[in-house]
């Protein structure tokens, strides 16, 4: 590899590493607005009740469907690639599986979130005036709202989950991230299985499995906090030449 293929790759890891430290930092703010979310609009599983939200405010139902959720596994697609080209040279195995089961659950959680679904439900509710077509509309919502609830939120979450514990295993191992990060991706990743393993097969523990999303929330914003950091100095590290 000559001096100019090393340059070029150097600079498009510098561009890479900026765009992933930024994009985490956006992850965390947004993951701030998603713990308001949870808190300040009610949980249902209602349809009249969600066609209300929306009829309420379209941003509030969408809100609802995890908007906030959807834009952050978008930007993580850049901080994910910036881990794994910084921990590639590691335990490649594990990073590899990890990453691409990474993807893997923010495509079913995109392709499976109906929440402009429900909004276009919604508003052919307003203007429906028989009985059986609103009766119709209300059974589509319902059958909307379990898409959303198994596919795009349990499925996905729980192969994201995994994936950022494998990967922060992989920046455990490797030492190149500090231990503070790599620990706070493995707790978001654990937290957020045991959430979803209480929430779906002990349903009278609920408060725990509220809990145990809250933990995997603050360590999910503490490990883009903390790696976003340390892309943001790897990459002024290879702008002055230093690996």
């Amino acid at each position: 590899m000559n001096g100019l293929e090393l340059n070029t790759e150097s600079e498009n890891c510098l561009k890479l590493y900026r765009l992933g430290s930024i994009a985490a930092f956006l992850i965390a703010i947004l993951m701030f607005g998603e713990i308001l979310v949870y808190a300040l609009i009610p949980n249902s599983d209602n349809p009249l009740e969600i066609f209300e939200l929306f009829n309420n405010s379209n941003l509030l139902g969408l809100l609802f469907f995890d908007l906030l959720g959807m834009i952050s596994y978008i930007l993580f697609i850049p901080f994910i690639l910036s881990l794994y080209m910084i921990l590639k040279k590691s335990d490649w195995t594990i990073l590899i599986s990890g990453t691409i089961l990474f993807f893997i659950g923010i495509a079913i959680f995109i392709a499976n979130n109906t929440g402009f679904s429900v909004l276009r439900l919604s508003n052919q509710y307003d203007f429906t005036t028989t009985n059986e077509e609103k009766a119709m509309l209300i059974a589509a919502c319902k059958t909307m709202i379990t898409l959303f609830d198994v596919n795009a939120f349990l499925v996905s979450y729980v192969l994201v989950s995994v994936a950022w514990t494998m990967i922060s295993y992989v920046m455990l191992k490797s030492k190149i991230f500090i231990r503070k990060a790599a620990y706070a991706g493995l707790f978001a990743g654990l937290s957020g299985v045991i959430a979803e393993i209480i929430e779906n097969t002990l349903n009278q523990f609920l408060v725990i499995a509220i809990s145990f999303y809250f933990l995997a929330i603050v360590f999910l914003i503490i490990w883009v906090i903390l790696s976003g950091r340390q892309l943001y100095q790897m990459g002024f590290n290879y702008k002055n030449g230093v690996n």
